[in-house]
């Protein structure tokens, strides 16, 4: 092969690549960014689409360029010529491909270790998934609810639970997306059903369940109410009247048949 030949492959598959690379980022593959670890999590898409985008357009070149170059002639029927291998071709198949992998695990650990780092002024919420609903448990304030109500700008600290069979926490807007995997009274489990995520837009959002867990998986969704932090504290408190006049209500309830 030439060195003019050489040339020419690499010009190619430079072309191809961006060609691939633009058409590949034109969509908007993930909709809106309305959480501080989105920009980082779709930076890091469209990095791995440009190199997935880098890897096919050498394969593609490679395999129009063999298939024209050592093509058969017309009537052809002889054997090819014996090949014992090409031991520069495999270090190189072997060393880029190597490289690319750990260039691509090194900046995605960057970028999870960027958007697990936990703010001082966090708010813990416990989140309990089950067939088909969701809770929502603020500790701090004393407040339990179906409906989850959140302040901008704040990192959350969800701690994920499943009562009964594995589910899937997941807001689209926020990009995270987390595994709640149940824990069998007195059999532990290492893994983590905690995560961190700062919400950065005010909004109506869904959270949806992504991981098949019965006949009633579609439905099971609830909204997040994402608002300013004078709006949250004034939802708080209208829980907090709400769970105070239930429990003096029952309590009357209970005297009342005591009596």
């Amino acid at each position: 092969m030439t060195r003019g030949t050489y040339v020419r492959l690499l010009a190619a598959m430079i072309l191809l690549t961006i060609v691939i690379s633009v058409v590949m980022l034109i969509p908007d593959w993930n909709g809106t960014q309305a959480s501080a670890e989105a920009d980082n999590i779709d930076t890091l898409l469209d990095v791995m689409i440009v190199l997935s985008s880098l890897v096919f357009a050498v394969v593609l070149v490679m395999l129009g360029y063999c298939l024209i170059k050592f093509r058969a002639k017309p009537g052809d029927e002889s054997d090819g010529k014996p090949v014992h291998g090409n031991t520069k071709l495999e270090i190189a198949w072997t060393v880029i491909p190597t490289i690319i992998v750990l260039f691509g695990a090194a900046y995605s650990w960057i970028v999870l270790d960027d958007i697990e780092a936990k703010a001082d002024d966090r708010m813990p919420v416990d989140i309990t998934g089950q067939q088909f609903k969701w809770t929502f448990e603020y500790p701090e304030e004393g407040v339990t609810s179906d409906e989850f109500h959140v302040p901008v700008d704040r990192q959350l600290e969800l701690n994920l639970t499943s009562l009964d069979v594995l589910h899937s926490f997941w807001v689209q807007e926020w990009r995270l997306k987390r595994d709640l995997v149940p824990i069998a009274e007195g059999n532990p489990t290492d893994v983590d059903n905690q995560m961190v995520v700062t919400p950065t837009e005010e909004g109506t959002f869904q959270v949806i369940c992504t991981e098949l867990c019965g006949l009633g998986h579609a439905t099971m969704r609830a909204f997040v109410v994402v608002e300013s932090e004078e709006e949250f504290q004034q939802w708080i408190s209208e829980q907090q009247a709400q769970e105070e006049a239930g429990a003096e209500g029952a309590a009357a309830a209970e005297e009342a048949s005591g009596s």
